[in-house]
């Protein structure tokens, strides 16, 4: 008998890809596998609603198979195939043309998949069924599990087959994968939008796939009878390592918000391995940074699309033909793989996706190199594809770091845009109608690589001419600005950009025959020249490249002049934007291409579910199912007519009691130490950096220290407890942020531990700052503090979350801090400081008239002396922070401190009258209606992207 596998070969049609040639071992041995289903007790039905099951489970599409996947379906494709002699698999590879891309009729079409897929119709307009009968492949599908027993049957089911595991040897993390699981099966994907951000702060999945689906309490029945604890099980679930701050949870609420307010939308981004750093503090109180193994277990949140991956290249070099295409080759090969991670939308069955790349070597291991002995080379090229996806945001004070940063924003703006790109084509439209169906929104200048790089696309892969290309160009991209701090403008060195993408970099004037992707430097400024004859000075600002040594590009200059239209993220960033950075753009472009769109926040995330028992009164309150405030936020507006009801006041001051307990709880437990949950909360949770002050806040809290122990034992009775909380990371590589923290940590150890003091004031630096760990302090809050200098905060979200809370709003008058005043009304905030129109004026006096630190603020004076006297350890350590203050003082503490101490003044006066801050809190939160996320993405949608709702029945 031959003992050779059976080997079944032929060619199988996958949609509309080329004729794909398949070889299959059926059999080995005297195991065999009959088409016909006889070795199985089931019948051909039965086997076939198995394999949907499957397919669906794997997130495979639906519409065909794809070679891969070809092994589940050994037995019903032996009967399509003929046999072949199974040893003639020789494949042959050209060495020469290793490293060059490949003709454009040999490169791999990929067809669109369930996540993208509008079916064909017929000449009667009916939907076609792609493949088989119908019938039971409907039959096959799942729905989605709404009781208690099909919601323990799936569990269960996923127990068995996606962790071979049994009730013996299930633990509660085991649990927790099962769950996820269960739940990710009923989450089914449906002109897009796409939001390209390199952050994504997604924060905990399942407990928000629950409450989305409307499903917590009965999976939550299901999971105590399979003998766990739900809450338990969430605790398992490892936040997602995927943005750092501010940027990144913008994004996450807008992904929910699209997918709640069913706008066709997907998102694109990175697949980190550790995040930006899990947060460590040291024994001398300073930052350590360690990798954040946020996948150190497999993520059920994430689909591995093996399917949909992209070659990427860097370096090499670029020949130029036809006069205008290009030809880029040679350098190094990165693959860009997908994963694919499902955004449910609440209370519909819309669900979106946000897809992130992660790096892989083209070619692995180097074989040969092993085989010399040569063993670094040898694992060379893996170890440098998987570094592009390794860190958020790696150091770019080196010159390692710098050239790796540019490289992961070229690698997923280059990967988004290739599989943006196949998914318009499946549409067989004309590029010119490109526009048309695809709207980019670039978040920030980290994706704005994106736009020569579409032109590259368009002019040497599409045979696009230049100008009917840039036309293309700036009608696809939309830019958002979040910052006016011209340090925070991010430009790229020329060289290094030349030396990483051969085919983007060429900035010299313009040729005959030789116009490149960024001869848009040459063409804008000689529109530029011809509007503004003779101003050099104006030309210059408004160039893409700065001139110095070396060269750099502007990549806001970029955006701004490749995009449709530009918006900043609240008033009065949006005007300062036009009145500062954008200025000569507006006066170039015209008013209409700049505009505003105040950021938002998710309700369901930012209420529902970090603060459940607010959002419960909320609906009792209101006679309203949660469904419809938390879609509809402006409806808070009717607490306002029950604001003065003592039973109200007495129920939402039990539920803010119930949060501080919950907070204190963690403090306890992760820290050891015990908090008076009768005392006033102070938070500020942001990421440290001079301008938002965190600097401000510690100095105030040592003021109050130094205030309390100066006072006698009658004048303390006096006193309003406080605990101030601190949270937040510095870059790695922020010297005087991480100093912050460092000053932060030791001024708490020694106000906790003083007798005298630590029953009126205590304070706590929270290490590893996250959504989750936002969700605990954010409904504790009394006060939170957004304090940052007057013109230098674009918007903030954090200071929604706290209102909507209703926790009180101590800030200076800057982003959407101004707002939210107008909204609740300024009675109901505590503002302090200079105005934005004053600031440049302050800092032209502290440059060119400096007065002694002493005679302008005396009160900061000494607290400043107090630490450098040593008072809190190493006063030595602190001179760079201290002097930031002494000399130059750019971020206005001196001007600022004694108007911050008397807000903090009237704060304490407030809180005495506990039946007043509770109606402030009350009518907080009843006008945080306009700071939803729902708003937000509808402006875009109708502002920017022109794309509608597609309501599911």
């Amino acid at each position: 008998m031959d003992d050779r596998p059976d080997i079944a070969t032929g060619s199988i049609n996958v949609g509309d890809e080329a004729p794909v040639e398949v070889r299959c071992i059926l059999s080995t041995g005297a195991e065999t596998h009959s088409a016909d289903g006889d070795d199985s007790s089931q019948g051909f039905g039965a086997l076939l609603n198995r394999l949907v099951d499957r397919v669906q489970q794997l997130y495979l599409p639906l519409e065909c198979i794809y070679p891969w996947s070809l092994r589940w379906f050994v037995p019903l494709i032996r009967g399509l195939l003929t046999h072949d002699d199974a040893w003639k698999m020789t494949s042959i590879i050209d060495p020469t043309t290793i490293g060059k891309p490949q003709p454009a009729h040999q490169r791999r079409r990929h067809v669109r998949s369930l996540t993208g897929y509008t079916p064909e119709t017929d000449e009667k307009g009916q939907e076609k069924w792609p493949r088989g009968d119908e019938k039971v492949w409907k039959d096959g599908l799942r729905g989605v599990d709404k009781d208690v027993p099909e919601i323990t049957k799936s569990v269960v089911h996923h127990v068995q087959t996606s962790l071979a595991r049994q009730a013996y040897n299930l633990d509660e993390a085991g649990a927790y994968q099962a769950t996820a699981l269960s739940v990710r099966d009923n989450l089914l994907p449906t002109k897009r939008a796409y939001y390209l951000s390199l952050e994504f702060l997604m924060g905990r999945t399942l407990d928000n796939a629950l409450l989305n689906l409307g499903l917590k309490n009965k999976y939550s029945d299901g999971t105590t009878k399979l003998g766990f604890n739900l809450e338990d099980l969430l605790e398992q679930e490892r936040d997602a390592a995927l943005g750092n701050g501010g940027l990144g949870r913008l994004a996450a609420c807008y992904l929910d918000s699209s997918a709640s307010q069913e706008l066709p939308v997907w998102g694109y981004g990175l697949r980190y391995q550790y995040g930006i750093f899990q947060q460590l503090i040291g024994p001398d109180g300073s930052q350590l940074e360690a990798p954040d193994p946020w996948l150190q277990h497999d993520n059920p949140w994430e689909l591995p699309r093996a399917d949909v991956t992209y070659d990427v290249r860097f370096y090499g070099h670029s020949e130029r033909i036809d006069g205008m295409k290009a030809v880029w080759s040679g350098g190094q090969e990165v693959l860009a793989m997908a994963y694919d991670v499902m955004i449910p939308g609440y209370a519909t069955k819309n669900t979106n996706n946000l897809r992130l790349w992660e790096s892989k070597p083209k070619r692995g291991f180097d074989l040969n190199s092993f085989n010399a002995g040569d063993y670094e080379r040898a694992v060379e090229s893996s170890n440098s594809a998987a570094a592009i996806t390794s860190v958020l945001y790696p150091n770019d004070h080196t010159t390692f770091g710098k050239e790796l940063r540019l490289k992961q924003q070229y690698f997923w703006t280059a990967a988004s845009l290739n599989d943006i790109l196949r998914r318009f084509k499946n549409l067989d439209k004309p590029i010119s109608e490109f526009p048309e169906y695809v709207s980019i929104q670039l978040n920030d200048t980290h994706p704005t690589l994106a736009i020569p790089e579409l032109m590259r696309i368009l002019v040497d892969e599409e045979d696009v001419k230049w100008d009917a290309a840039w036309d293309i160009i700036t009608r696809t991209f939309f830019f958002t600005n979040h910052t006016v701090l011209p340090e925070a403008l991010e430009k790229w060195p020329v060289p290094l950009m030349q030396h990483l993408m051969r085919e983007h970099s060429d900035f010299k004037s313009m040729h005959a025959g030789n116009l490149t992707a960024f001869d848009v430097v040459s063409i804008f400024l000689q529109a530029v020249e011809k509007k503004f004859p003779g101003d050099r000075e104006r030309l210059a600002r408004m160039s893409l490249i700065e001139e110095g040594f070396p060269q750099n590009v502007r990549m806001a200059n970029l955006a701004c002049i490749g995009s449709r239209k530009v918006n900043g993220v609240a008033e009065l960033h949006s005007e300062l934007l036009k009145a500062t950075i954008m200025k000569d753009f507006v006066e170039f472009f015209g008013i209409s291409k700049f505009f505003n769109v105040t950021n938002g926040i998710t309700p369901r995330r930012w209420l529902d579910q970090c603060n459940p028992r607010l959002s419960q009164l909320i609906s009792e309150t209101l006679q309203l199912p949660k469904a419809t405030f938390l879609k509809e936020l402006s409806l808070l507006e009717g607490l306002l007519k029950h604001v003065d009801e003592p039973a109200l006041i007495k129920k939402w001051a039990a539920v803010k009691q119930s949060n501080k307990e919950r907070l204190a709880h963690y403090v306890e437990t992760t820290m050891g130490h015990k908090i008076n949950t009768q005392a006033m909360f102070d938070v500020q949770i942001k990421r440290l950096h001079e301008y938002k002050r965190q600097t401000l806040n510690i100095m105030g809290v040592i003021h109050r220290y130094l205030a309390i122990k100066a006072m006698t034992a009658e004048e303390r009775k006096k006193v309003n407890p406080k605990v101030v909380f601190f949270a937040g990371k510095a870059a790695p590589g922020y010297y005087i942020a991480k100093l912050t923290i460092r000053l932060i940590v030791n001024v708490a150890r020694i106000i906790n531990e003083d007798p005298e003091t630590k029953d009126l004031l205590s304070m706590f630096f929270l290490p590893d700052y996250s959504v989750s760990l936002a969700e605990i302090l954010i409904p504790a809050s009394d006060i939170s503090q957004h304090i940052s200098t007057a013109g230098t905060e674009a918007s903030g979200t954090s200071n929604m979350k706290f209102c909507l809370n209703g926790g009180l709003l101590l800030g200076t008058v800057d982003g959407a801090n101004i707002e939210i005043a107008e909204e609740v009304g300024e009675q109901n905030v505590f503002f302090f400081g200079h105005l934005t129109p004053a600031v440049e004026d302050l800092r032209y006096q502290h440059m060119y008239h400096p007065v002694p630190i002493e005679q302008k603020c005396p009160g900061l004076a000494k607290v400043i002396n107090e630490v450098a006297s040593g008072r809190f350890g190493d006063g030595g350590v602190y001179e760079p922070l201290l002097n930031t203050i002494r000399q130059n003082d750019y971020y206005l503490l001196t001007e600022d401190f004694d108007s911050y101490i008397q807000a903090l003044e009237l704060v304490d006066k407030a809180y005495q009258d506990r039946t007043g801050w509770i109606k402030k809190s009350i009518r907080t939160t009843a006008k945080m209606g306009k700071f939803s996320s729902d708003r937000a993405i509808q402006d875009y949608a109708q502002e920017c992207w022109n794309i509608e709702s597609n309501k599911l029945p």
